[in-house]
């Protein structure tokens, strides 16, 4: 890790004087965030995002200066807001664990943002993610607001139960998170070969169209059904092995093959739902090696999954009774996402060397 790097994540950030002047100016963060129902009304601060006003993204310092975030009400089970950060040097997994996530938190920060971001592919050292999540103290966790930066591209995200008890993630403008295709199969997974109508094939040595997507994993990794569907197919078929096909809807259809096995869950015939598991990693077929071999068809023609599922946004739009309590219910938690950037940023500007 560079010298300016380990400056910035090691413990001792700033000298004391430094602190000092720093507290003084702008003082600890300290919110209160009342849990209450999608009717209720939270503090209004005045920092809604508007088209005219551009959005502030955090940045929050590693897991050493995690903020808890007292809260308290009236109902029986007392829950903490917990913030903290954390930064890509080798594996999600292992900036997650750095940062004082749990495995299924990390898991539920995969699920947000799995319909933007490929884990498999677009990782990069330096990426950096923010999570709000609630805890219990038990084993009740749950991500309710999270923001992730990758090549400076910045993706935020905000929970929101609505009056029906419906659960789903919008940004901050209230935008849904979720498409209609997720944009891998496989939770970190290594893609091996891309979409190629010239790739030499490297068992029968010629020339042979690869019309989807190999993903390298171990045998038995789970694989995903990337959108809500009815499985058409599910058996062995030639060079494939054994292999799984969703249709989905009228026009699109996938494909996942060289499977070491299926879902007990599942048979052929059954309606799937976007991330339900199918099947597992294996080599059945033409495979060199474990790995799952994903295909994306529309109209019955195959196109390149890494271009096409990724804009097939889903309509989830909140009509506008919806639209106003979402803001209403997430304003607090957004402007605290906002409020604990300008404060990093500050420290950041204060530690770079000068």
């Amino acid at each position: 890790m560079a010298f300016a790097q380990k400056r910035l994540f090691s413990k001792k950030k700033i000298h004391k004087a430094g602190r000092t002047y720093l507290e003084k100016i702008l003082p600890p963060l300290t919110v209160t965030i009342p849990h209450l129902p999608s009717q209720n009304q939270f503090i209004k601060t005045g920092m809604e995002p508007t088209a005219d006003t551009p959005r502030i993204h955090s940045f929050i310092p590693s897991e050493h200066q995690a903020e808890a975030i007292d809260h308290s009400n009236n109902t029986d089970i007392s829950y903490d807001y917990t913030t903290t950060h954390g930064t890509i040097t080798s594996s999600l997994e292992d900036a997650g664990q750095e940062a004082g996530l749990s495995e299924g938190l990390v898991t539920q920060l995969t699920h947000i943002f799995a319909w933007d971001i490929d884990f498999a592919t677009n990782l990069h050292v330096g990426d950096e993610f923010t999570v709000i999540y609630q805890s219990n103290g038990a084993d009740d966790e749950r991500i309710i607001a999270a923001e992730f930066v990758t090549e400076g591209k910045v993706l935020t995200a905000v929970r929101y139960e609505d009056a029906e008890g419906n659960v789903n993630y919008y940004t901050p403008e209230g935008k849904a998170m979720r498409k209609a295709f997720l944009s891998t199969p496989v939770d970190y997974a290594r893609i091996t070969s891309h979409f190629d109508a010239h790739r030499r094939h490297p068992i029968l040595n010629r020339i042979r169209a690869h019309k989807g997507v190999d993903y390298a994993a171990r045998t038995g990794t789970p694989v995903k059904s990337t959108g809500d569907g009815s499985i058409v197919f599910m058996g062995r078929k030639g060079g494939y092995g054994q292999v799984v096909i969703i249709q989905h809807g009228e026009r699109f259809e996938t494909l996942y093959a060289h499977l070491s096995g299926f879902s007990p869950n599942v048979t052929e015939g059954d309606s799937i739902s976007q991330g339900d598991v199918i099947g597992y990693v294996g080599q059945t077929g033409l495979a060199t090696g474990p790995h799952l071999h994903y295909e994306f068809r529309v109209d019955g023609m195959h196109r390149n999954p890494e271009t096409t599922a990724s804009g097939s946004r889903n309509a989830m739009a909140l009509n506008r009774q919806s639209l106003q309590d979402f803001k209403t219910q997430t304003r607090t938690i957004v402007a605290q996402l906002y409020s604990a950037k300008a404060k990093t940023l500050f420290a950041k500007n204060q530690q770079a060397p000068r």
